[in-house]
């Protein structure tokens, strides 16, 4: 199976921004704002954001001129605060849905334990 996703990666927070840590695709922002573009947005709202249309979105941070949707996923610690990003692009309109959210939403809840409470970084493996 197949996503045929245009872009796929995280950002972590850092210093009050979000900074690019690992992805697949080409090259993307590396560091975006609080409230900036759809990660920001996600970040400041703290939900999950399903763009149909990434033109149409106010504040759009066009990283790649391919991406034409895109969901994202905030990503928190064991006390509930935001600590990641996970971004999904795709090539084409409207390619995300409620299904892709909850199932990328219960993805990244697995990853919580990565997040060690109070920290900004992923945690390392001994």
């Amino acid at each position: 199976m197949t996503f045929d996703w245009l872009w796929t990666g995280f950002y972590l927070v850092k210093a009050g921004q979000l900074v690019l840590g690992p992805f697949q695709g080409p090259i993307a922002c590396t560091r975006i704002g609080y409230g900036k573009g759809v990660c920001g947005s996600a970040w400041q709202h703290n939900q999950t954001l399903i763009v149909p249309d990434v033109e149409a979105f106010p504040g759009h941070i066009a990283c790649s001129s391919d991406s034409r949707s895109e969901i994202v996923v905030p990503i928190h610690d064991a006390t509930g605060q935001v600590v990641a990003i996970l971004d999904v692009d795709s090539a084409n309109l409207a390619t995300f849905d409620a299904t892709d959210a909850r199932y990328l939403e219960e993805i990244v809840t697995a990853l919580t334990p990565l997040f060690p409470a109070g920290t900004t970084t992923p945690a390392t493996a001994d």
